[in-house]
C-alpha cells in the first residue's frame, strides 16, 4: 500500500506494518518519515535496531536474512533497517528481498530506505514484494506552488503565522522564493524564526530580515517553470543554475530532451492516438506527464520542428560554436531557447509572436 508522507502519522496510529519502504529524492521529508517510523517502533517495543547499508554488488545479503531470523539477546523485538542508496539491489539482492518478505517474523519490523525510483524499478519484483507486505511512503519533491502552504503549515506547528490577507501571501511567496528546492534549509530557516520571535504573528519585515537566500535549483525545476509558462520563475531558475555552476550543456540537454519527447507525443496525437498513449510514447511520467498534457494542445508539429531546429543551434553554441543570429554566450543562448519555447505555449500565444524571444 502506497501513501504520502502526510498520511503516515495516521497510518502509524492505526497499527504498525511489518515492512515500511521509503523512496524519494527529498531528504528532509524522507528523514522525517523515517524518524516517525522509528519512534513508533520504539513505542511498540522494537527496542533493538540493526542497520544494513547495501553498497556495491558484493554486499552479503545473508547477514540481513540471518539478523531477521535470529533471536535477540537484548530485546523481544527488533527493527531492521535496510538502506539501498543506489536504489538497485542487484539480481542477488532482488531474490533475497523477496525471500526476506516471505520469511517475516512477528518480532521483526523492517524499514527500507531508497532514493527516487524510476518506472522500471517501481515495477520490479523486489519492490512489489516490499510493497505487498507493508506500507510504502512515496516522497515526492514539493512543487513550487505548494511551498507557501507547506511553510504556513510548518509555522503553525511552532505557534507562528503570517499576517492575514495579501501581506501574508506576499510574505509566504517571498519565503518560498528564498528556500525553493532546499527543504532542509527551509526547515532551518523556520527554526530560526522560532528562536528569534515568540509565538504569534510574523510581519513581512521580520521574515525578510531573518530568512537567507538559500534557494537551490536543478534542471527539473527549470523544466517545470518552462512548461507551466511561469516566465519570472523560469528566468530566476536559469539564473540560479548559472550562478551555482551548473553545466550549460546539461541545462541544454534538459530543454532539448523535453522538446524531443514533446515532438514524439505530438506525432502520436497527429496519428490519432489518445493522449495517455502519446504521453507514454513521450516517456512522460509523474509531474512531466501533467506538464506535457497541458502544453501539447498548444503545440503544432511545425512549431515543435522550429523549436528543435533552435535547440540544435543552441547545442552548437553551448559547445563553443557561433551562429550569426544567436547570442555567443551559452547562457544567453539558453535563455533565448527557453523563452522561445515558452512563447509557443504560454496562454496559447501563436508561434509567430516574437516578443519574448526578442527579449533574449
Amino acid at each position: 500500500m502506497q501513501i504520502r508522507p502526510e498520511q503516515l502519522e495516521a497510518q502509524l496510529a492505526r497499527g504498525l506494518k511489518p515492512v515500511y519502504t521509503i523512496h524519494g529524492d527529498e531528504p528532509l521529508l524522507s528523514q522525517e518519515a523515517g524518524d516517525a517510523i522509528r519512534a513508533a517502533a520504539r513505542a511498540a517495543g522494537y527496542t533493538e535496531r540493526q542497520v544494513f547499508t547495501v553498497s556495491g554488488a558484493h554486499f552479503d545479503w545473508s547477514g540481513v536474512l540471518g539478523a531477521a531470523q535470529a533471536m535477540s539477546l537484548f530485546a523481544e523485538k527488533q527493527l531492521i533497517e535496510i538502506r539501498i542508496p543506489s536504489g538497485k539491489p542487484g539480481k542477488e539482492g532482488s531474490e533475497m528481498l523477496q525471500r526476506y518478505c516471505e520469511q517475516l517474523s512477528d518480532d521483526v519490523m523492517t524499514l527500507v530506505t531508497l532514493p527516487k525510483l524510476d518506472f522500471q524499478q517501481l515495477k520490479a519484483a523486489w519492490f512489489a514484494a516490499l510493497d505487498s507486505h507493508g506500507t510504502t511512503v512515496r516522497v515526492e519533491t514539493l512543487d513550487r506552488k505548494a511551498l507557501p502552504a507547506w511553510l504556513a503549515q510548518r509555522l503553525q506547528r511552532q505557534g507562528q503565522r503570517v499576517r492575514a490577507g495579501e501581506e501574508g501571501q506576499r510574505t509566504l511567496a517571498f519565503f518560498a522564493d528564498r528556500v525553493e528546492g532546499n527543504l532542509l534549509a527551509a526547515h532551518q530557516e523556520l527554526q530560526k524564526l522560532g528562536l528569534l520571535h515568540p509565538p504569534g504573528e510574523l510581519s513581512f519585515e521580520q521574515v525578510e530580515a531573518a530568512v537567507l537566500n538559500v534557494a537551490r535549483f536543478d534542471t527539473a525545476k527549470l523544466s517545470e517553470a518552462v512548461w507551466t509558462g511561469n516566465v519570472p520563475r523560469a528566468l530566476r531558475v536559469l539564473d540560479g543554475l548559472r550562478h551555482e555552476g551548473e553545466a550549460a550543456v546539461l541545462v541544454h540537454w534538459t530543454l532539448a530532451d523535453d522538446l524531443r519527447n514533446l515532438a514524439r507525443a505530438r506525432a502520436a496525437l497527429d496519428d490519432g492516438k489518445p493522449m495517455p498513449l502519446a504521453l507514454r510514447e513521450a516517456r512522460a511520467w509523474g509531474l512531466k506527464e501533467k506538464l506535457f498534457e497541458r502544453v501539447l494542445p498548444l503545440l503544432a508539429g511545425h512549431q515543435l520542428a522550429h523549436l528543435l531546429e533552435a535547440a540544435s543551434i543552441c547545442d552548437g553554441i553551448v559547445k563553443g560554436l557561433k551562429h550569426p543570429e544567436w547570442p555567443h554566450n551559452p547562457w544567453d543562448a539558453l535563455r533565448r531557447l527557453m523563452l522561445m519555447a515558452m512563447q509557443h505555449t504560454r496562454h496559447g500565444v501563436p508561434a509567430r509572436a516574437p516578443s519574448l524571444a526578442l527579449q533574449a
